[in-house]
């Protein structure tokens, strides 16, 4: 049984994850993993039920505090789904569960990938983020996931989706759906910023 520490965030494979840990069940968990040499997982509580989330590992317990608090920094690696969990797990404070693996990573489909990097650019263009992607990068969709303002509701469902491309679709989707959006609102922004300036109307020919 897998040590669980649910949280309500979504973190994505390759991610750092930087934690405060002040509750002494989580303590424990810390604890236990540092002595044993072992991972836990997070379990998103995107939905408020636990069922999918990512195996993370430590890396470094950044700094340990007189009262037993902690910052610790880790690693996510591999997402899961829940298929028993207990709270607590037997002999524990903290929270345990059997995990399912989702499936092994794949590079997706390079049509979508282009077309997901080309939709990224428009997005950084409107909201004047200098980072550009060139045609020929390879994206994966967990690496910009938290940067093309997703919901959190909507990471935890792209969290789900078990191949790069189905998860390339999805964001793609998303985009394509969110880019004409802010470019109104960048439209009506500029309308409102015009409000009470004198302004040169070329006359109509009738």
């Amino acid at each position: 049984m897998t040590p669980l520490f649910p949280l309500n965030m979504v973190a994505f494979p390759g991610e750092s994850v930087n934690l405060h840990v002040f509750e002494p069940r989580y303590k424990e968990l810390v604890k236990d993993c540092m002595d044993e040499d072992r991972r836990f997982g997070i379990p998103s509580y995107a939905k408020n039920t636990i069922e999918y989330g990512t195996e993370v590992v430590i890396a470094e317990i950044a700094q340990v505090y007189d009262d037993g608090r902690m910052d610790i920094r880790t690693k996510a690696e591999r997402v899961f789904k829940v298929l028993e969990y207990q709270n607590p797990m037997p002999g524990k404070q903290y929270a345990g569960g059997d995990l399912q693996y989702l499936g092994s990573e794949d590079n997706g489909n390079d049509s979508y990938m282009a077309n997901m990097i080309e939709l990224i650019n428009q997005l950084h263009e409107l909201l004047q983020i200098k980072k550009r992607y060139q045609p020929d990068d390879r994206v994966n969709t967990f690496q910009i996931a938290h940067n093309i303002g997703l919901s959190i509701e909507q990471e935890y469902e792209l969290l789900k989706i078990e191949t790069e491309q189905l998860r390339q679709i999805f964001v793609v989707d998303h985009l394509q759906k969110s880019i004409p959006v802010i470019k109104e609102m960048e439209r009506t922004r500029e309308v409102i910023k015009m409000n009470g300036h004198f302004k040169h109307f070329d006359p109509i020919n009738f």
